[in-house]
C-alpha cells in the first residue's frame, strides 16, 4: 500500500517525474540554440575557467579554488587513491572536526554527500571510495537558498533570475509515534523511507520526545526530500548588489546557481553571516521551478528563459576567443556523465 501511494504521489507531482520527460519537449529548443551556435557544446564558454563550463564533470576543488576564502566552507581535498592512514593523518593536523560533510569532487544530485558524526561512520563510507573526494566544514546556519546569477561578460552588474529556499528533511516529534511513522506521515518523506533505512537502521524505531526535531537530511536537496520554495520576491537591490559583488570576485564566473547557507534573510541582504557551499555552472536547474505551487508549464518557460540567457553569454565569449565543445566531445561528456550517475547510485 505504502509503494502504492508513493507512485500516485510521485504520478500527480511533476517535480518528481523524471529529469528526461520533464525535459523531452525542451530538448527541441535546445536544439534550435545549438545549430545556431553550430555547436551542441555551446555551453562550453560560458563560465570558461570551468571545466565543460559546469555542464557536468567539473571538479568542485577547482570551483572553490576561484572563490574567495572567506566565502565558502573550509575545505579538504584528497585523491581516489588516498589510504586510510593518509586520511586520518590529515584530519588529525586540520581544524575540521566531527561532525563534517564529506562529497564526491566530480559528482550530482546529491549522489554520495553525507554528513559524518564519528570515525565508524568515516570508516564506513570510506569502504566505498574509489574517486577523489572532499571533506568539508560542516555549516551550522540554519537556512539553505539556491540563488541563480547571470552577468554578460561586458557587463559589471549582473541580475538575480531566481531564488528557492531549501527546506530539510526534519521530523518532529510527538512522544508516541516512531521516527519511521513521522516519516510515513509526510508523502514527501516516505519517498526517501529506503534510503533512510540504510541510512539510519534501528533508530527510526525510536520515538521522539514531543517538540524534539531530527534532521534527517541536513543539507537542501531536492533528490533527498528537501521541499523547495521559490522565494524570488526577495530579489530587491540591495541583495543583488551584495551578491553582484560577491560574484564579481569569482573569475569570469557569469552564469550558474550558488547553494548557500545563511543565518537570516537580513544577514544575506548585508552580506554577512552566510556561506557558499557548492557553485554550479552552465548545467544549473533554476530550482524554483520545483515548488509545488509551480506547473510543469512555468517551469519550462524558466528553463527555457535561461537556456537562452545561457546562449547569449556564451556566443559573447566564444566571440572573444573561448570555445565550445565539438561534437566528439559533447557526445563524450554525456556518456561518461551517465557513467558517473550509474555508478554513485550503485554505491549510495
Amino acid at each position: 500500500m505504502r509503494k502504492f501511494k508513493n507512485s500516485i504521489h510521485k504520478l500527480l507531482n511533476w517535480e518528481y517525474w523524471n529529469t528526461n520527460v520533464v525535459y523531452f519537449p525542451i530538448f527541441f529548443y535546445w536544439i534550435y540554440l545549438s545549430i545556431k551556435a553550430r555547436s551542441l557544446g555551446f555551453f562550453n564558454a560560458s563560465n570558461f575557467r570551468i571545466k565543460n563550463g559546469g555542464f557536468a564533470l567539473e571538479s568542485k576543488k577547482e570551483i572553490y579554488n576561484l572563490i574567495p576564502k572567506q566565502y565558502y566552507p573550509e575545505t579538504l581535498f584528497f585523491k581516489a587513491d588516498s589510504t586510510w592512514d593518509n586520511l586520518l593523518s590529515v584530519l588529525e593536523n586540520a581544524t575540521i572536526d566531527f561532525p563534517f560533510i564529506i562529497k564526491p569532487d566530480v559528482g550530482l544530485q546529491g549522489l554520495r554527500v553525507e554528513k559524518i558524526n564519528s570515525i565508524g561512520e568515516l570508516k564506513k563510507y570510506f569502504k566505498f571510495i574509489d574517486y577523489d573526494f572532499l571533506i568539508q566544514e560542516c555549516i551550522t546556519y540554519p537556512q539553505e537558498i539556491g540563488l541563480f546569477y547571470c552577468r554578460m561578460p561586458n557587463e559589471n552588474r549582473g541580475t538575480i533570475t531566481g531564488i528557492v529556499h531549501k527546506e530539510f528533511l526534519i521530523v518532529i516529534g510527538n512522544g508516541k509515534n516512531t521516527i519511521k511513522e513521522l516519516i510515513e506521515q509526510n508523502p514527501r518523506f516516505a519517498l526517501q523511507l529506503e534510503s533512510l533505512k540504510r541510512k539510519f537502521g534501528e533508530k527510526l524505531n525510536t520515538v521522539l520526545l514531543n517538540g524534539e526535531a531530527l534532521n534527517l537530511v541536513p543539507f537542501g536537496n531536492h533528490v533527498r526530500g528537501s521541499k523547495f520554495t521559490d522565494v524570488s520576491h526577495w530579489i530587491n537591490e540591495k541583495l543583488t548588489n551584495t551578491f553582484n559583488e560577491v560574484c564579481l570576485q569569482i573569475p569570469d564566473f557569469y552564469f550558474g546557481r550558488l547553494d548557500i547557507m545563511f543565518k537570516s534573510q537580513e544577514d544575506l541582504e548585508q552580506g554577512k553571516n552566510f556561506s557558499i557551499i557548492e557553485l554550479n555552472g552552465a548545467g544549473s536547474e533554476p530550482t524554483h521551478i520545483y515548488d509545488p505551487k509551480h506547473s510543469i508549464f512555468f517551469a519550462w518557460k524558466e528553463i527555457i528563459r535561461h537556456y537562452d540567457i545561457l546562449y547569449k553569454i556564451s556566443t559573447f565569449n566564444n566571440k572573444k576567443g573561448h570555445s565550445y565543445l565539438n561534437m566528439k566531445q559533447s557526445r563524450q561528456l554525456i556518456i561518461d556523465n551517465k557513467k558517473l550517475t550509474n555508478h554513485l547510485k550503485s554505491i549510495s
